[in-house]
């Protein structure tokens, strides 16, 4: 252990000033006006882009919860959920980047993604953007505190610290730096941090095989455990009363390896369909300087995304040859990528490989917090509130919002048990099948209705609600992953409530038949609105 040790906290805390510099850097910028505090102007390049899309997208699970989980039962949930997020990372730049980017144009250039859902359906009332910003701001919530849980654990494994005090310290610097900065410091500092989470999972495999003797070895050892390299089976570690697992001679004792038919499969699979309504994601796709440049960011993007999880799951594989017997439950296998950097790098380098893991955090509650404060600030208080709210207004709207979403996510991350894995997925499903299949139908069938879009998102939220908490506990096939039932469900309610209701108005499908016809006048036209509201919001602040 490098407990107090200087070198990896001074490295650290390099790695804070550098983002920290970042927010304040761009604060001035940001804080012009709505239009670039949320969304950066539509001026952000294909590399930003898709490297933040993939760094808030990949919070603490990629680099703690993903790792612990291959770790603790092997390669079959860690690998096939993996398989379902590369899947989905590319068929969601595929299907919705380009078409959502020249929607969101098209469409009174929305600046949030509730605000496009209202703006797709001549929302005047703005009631499917108050529901949306209503289920971000929940989910968000839930996002936040599995954030805040690996700043804790980072800080708690490192240097022996009280975890609910680094937890608090963790979150107050994500706090600061999206508070000040906005989105272009959250879409800068990501960039940063996805280039420094692609480095620390490389170094760290590579070290930690060399360190386990080579990748022969490494098989060898793995292949004494019943099922662990299967893709069709998954280890069942032997648990004591305390929910530990059995060590003996330190070694840790496995039972006979559990079927993973194909139910299981599919349900790890079903996190791709998540893809297509996470608004951190989302929200990238519209803030691109051109949608012509969305085909450079989706090779960006996939093959971060697919060699990042390939690594993150090899780490966890490689951890348990390496130090067999030093986890004993899920939740304390998370910190297997810090205790190999540990344990195999100089005290600078750990210091900057860990450094990784508070970037995933970071970039993901940052874009989390920025997009739940804009969702209530744009959508619920400037469209229903109080419609002639100055830029001014809105940005301590949304301010406040960022306060109040980052005390609900201290409170949810307070129990240093929590398997970051497990509540990542509960937030995923939430928002993936609330608005994953609204998304595709806003974006594919001219058809859709604002009474089906409402339909979808309540069914969608309702589905995970009840599956998660009253028919998962019930096993067998209610032991699906949520997300698959309840985004089946959300589609089927927005289809058959729009078959039920009158066809929308001849305005908004006009809109929907010539969306993708957007115009370099009609980016001129975004551009000028974005340069007006900029002028009117610095006369407001007085700059």
């Amino acid at each position: 252990m490098v407990e107090g040790d200087f070198w990896v906290l001074f490295a650290m805390l390099v790695y804070f000033i550098v983002v920290l510099t970042i927010g304040f850097v761009y604060a001035k910028r940001s804080n012009s006006s709505t239009s670039e505090y949320f969304i950066g102007g539509r001026k952000v390049g294909p590399w930003l882009t898709a490297l933040s899309a993939e760094a808030s997208d990949m919070s603490g699970y990629l680099l703690m919860g993903l790792p612990g989980l291959a770790y603790f039962t092997g390669a079959s949930d860690a690998g096939w959920t993996a398989v379902g997020l590369a899947i989905g990372t590319y068929l969601n730049w595929k299907f919705v980047a380009k078409r959502l980017r020249m929607y969101s144009v098209k469409a009174g250039n929305a600046i949030t993604l509730p605000g496009f859902y209202s703006k797709r359906f001549g929302d005047d009332r703005n009631i499917v953007s108050t529901i949306a910003a209503l289920i971000i701001l929940v989910f968000f919530c839930v996002y936040v505190g599995s954030c805040f849980v690996t700043c804790g654990k980072l800080f708690n494994t490192l240097f022996g610290l009280d975890y609910l005090t680094m937890m608090c310290l963790g979150a107050i610097i994500v706090f600061l730096y999206t508070l000040v900065g906005g989105y272009l410091s959250v879409v800068a500092t990501d960039f940063v941090q996805g280039c420094l989470m692609f480095f620390a999972l490389l170094v760290v495999l590579i070290g930690s095989v060399t360190m386990a003797g080579g990748v022969d070895n490494v098989v060898t050892f793995l292949n004494t455990i019943p099922g662990f390299l299967s893709g069709v089976e998954i280890a069942v570690p032997v648990v004591g009363e305390d929910g530990a697992q059995i060590m003996n001679d330190n070694a840790p004792v496995f039972d006979m390896p559990a079927e993973y038919g194909i139910l299981s499969i599919v349900s790890m699979l079903a996190w791709g369909l998540g893809y297509f309504g996470m608004p951190q994601v989302l929200v990238r796709f519209m803030g691109i300087r051109s949608a012509e440049e969305v085909k450079q960011s989706r090779i960006i993007a996939v093959t971060w995304c697919a060699v990042s999880l390939f690594a993150a799951i090899c780490i966890g594989l490689v951890g348990r040859a390496a130090i067999p017997s030093m986890f004993a439950t899920n939740s304390a296998a998370e910190n297997v990528f810090i205790v190999l950097s540990q344990i195999m790098l100089p005290s600078f380098m750990c210091g900057i490989v860990v450094s990784g893991i508070l970037a995933a955090s970071m970039s993901s509650s940052s874009s989390y917090l920025l997009i739940a404060g804009s969702s209530v600030a744009e959508n619920i208080f400037r469209g229903v509130i109080k419609k002639d709210a100055t830029d001014a207004q809105v940005m301590i709207v949304a301010r406040v919002t960022l306060i109040v979403v980052f005390l609900i996510g201290i409170l949810v991350a307070a129990d240093e048990n929590s398997v970051i894995f497990f509540v990542v997925s509960y937030a995923w499903a939430g928002l993936g099948a609330s608005f994953g299949p609204l998304t595709l139908c806003c974006l594919y069938w001219r058809r859709t209705t604002m009474q089906g879009a409402i339909a979808g998102m309540v069914a969608g939220t309702a589905t995970v609600l009840i599956w998660h908490n009253l028919l998962a506990p019930l096993g067998g096939i209610f032991g699906i992953y949520e997300l698959l039932p309840a985004f089946i469900v959300s589609l089927l309610a927005i289809i058959v409530v729009s078959k039920l209701t009158p066809e929308p108005a001849p305005e908004v499908l006009e809109l929907f038949d010539h969306y993708m016809d957007v115009t370099p006048e009609d980016e001129e036209r975004a551009a000028l609105t974005s340069i007006e509201v900029e002028k009117t919001a610095a006369e407001a602040l007085g700059d």
